[in-house]
């Protein structure tokens, strides 16, 4: 499925270098042609990722707009001021990601590439909360012997996926396994891929899902 990149511009509403650089092909354009863009689009040949900032005065109908179209348009919106309750507000108007306006290329590709697939990007202040609230929610009533299958893991992919999925930051896992943040993302990037999951609710889930015992539906 192609995946095209539209920012909507405006009188105080212009795409940073960054966005260009990350989205070479990427589209910016005023309201009334992104609109029309969006709507025209087929559902099933093409997903459009539109990328609105907090300083267009009337971000918020935008977002609520653009998100009513359907699935094959999805709303990330950037702000230069991160905050959580901001971030809600704008899922709560259909948005499906939520970032730092200056954030680097490679950041904002895959932000693209997490709401692309159907996927949510809340920011990372939020996603601590939600993940570290539904990691205690979940111990609360789960057995102490549950134990996930993370066998397909390596020995160190394991320590991080059960420390992220203990509601701990990436530079808590860190300082933790006395690694970089980056060798973090790198391995929460293989966990994603060898677990089928998209990101850290997903993981927190997925680990806190006990293997079947044997002789029970789904166990050995």
């Amino acid at each position: 499925m192609n995946t095209l990149h539209f920012f909507l511009t405006g009188a105080l509403s212009q795409a940073p270098q960054r966005w260009r650089q990350a989205f070479v092909a990427g589209q910016e354009l005023g309201w009334p042609q992104l609109l029309e863009r969006c709507q025209a689009l087929q559902a099933g040949e093409s997903v459009a990722v539109v990328w609105v900032s907090t300083s267009e005065a009337q971000w918020a109908d935008r977002v609520s707009q653009l998100a009513k179209i359907g699935g094959h348009c999805q709303v990330v919106l950037l702000s230069a001021s991160l905050q959580d309750e901001e971030a809600l507000h704008a899922l709560e108007l259909g948005a499906r990601g939520y970032g730092h306006v200056y954030s680097v290329p490679q950041l904002l590709r895959e932000i693209a590439l997490v709401v692309s697939h159907g996927g949510l990007w809340p920011g990372q202040g939020l996603v601590d909360r939600m993940v570290a609230a539904t990691s205690k929610f979940l111990a609360a009533g789960r057995p102490p012997a549950a134990q996930a299958d993370l066998s397909m893991l390596s020995a160190r992919e394991a320590e991080v996926a059960r420390a992220v999925a203990a509601g701990q930051s990436n530079k808590e896992v860190a300082a933790k396994l006395g690694i970089s943040e980056r060798t973090v993302k790198a391995h929460l990037g293989a966990i994603f891929e060898k677990l089928g999951v998209r990101d850290r609710l997903q993981l927190v889930l997925y680990v806190s899902s006990p293997v079947p015992a044997a002789g029970t539906p789904g166990g050995h």
